[in-house]
């Protein structure tokens, strides 16, 4: 079964194989597999920072009202990484950044909702779990209506044939 696959033709100058023995071929597979799988593990190990967390990023503030507001505001608040928890929730670099910054901004006394709109100034409407009703996100509120609609409809069809 060695010789059933078929090799592309290539001339022999300028080809890295031509005149090289299988031993050395499977060497350089080999070393480029190996290659390959050392990026593939290092990769997740530089991609974190070196730089210690932010103050606020784990601690809690000393005050229990600006403590629970800052806590509320954090379930409210989606992280970028994770996509799918929020800050309070995640472990992400970035999470423990903004769990910081509303921490020391609800510290100095501004408001959740002061801090809210800042975020959302700043990274958007995804930031958020309640996307505003604008003309951007109209498919998002209408296509769970129009879906509805059209499986009643089906299903309307299908029990009128079925009489």
């Amino acid at each position: 079964m060695r010789g059933l696959y078929l090799r592309p033709y290539r001339a022999k100058s300028g080809y890295a194989g031509a005149g090289c023995s299988p031993a050395s071929r499977r060497r350089s597979k080999r070393t480029g597999l190996g290659a390959v799988l050392l990026l593939t593990v290092t990769t997740p190990a530089v991609a974190d920072s070196l730089m210690p967390p932010q103050p606020y990023a784990y601690k809690q503030l000393g005050d229990p009202a600006q403590e629970a507001q800052a806590k509320d505001l954090m379930l409210a608040i989606r992280c970028i990484v994770c996509q799918g928890q929020s800050i309070a929730d995640s472990d992400a670099e970035l999470a423990g950044d903004m769990r910081h910054l509303v921490r020391t901004r609800i510290a100095a006394g501004e408001t959740p909702a002061q801090i809210k709109a800042w975020l959302i100034e700043r990274y958007g409407n995804y930031v958020t779990y309640e996307p505003p009703l604008e003309p951007i996100t109209w498919p998002l509120w209408i296509a769970p209506l129009l879906l509805l609609g059209g499986g009643w409809w089906l299903a309307r069809g299908r029990f009128r044939k079925a009489r």
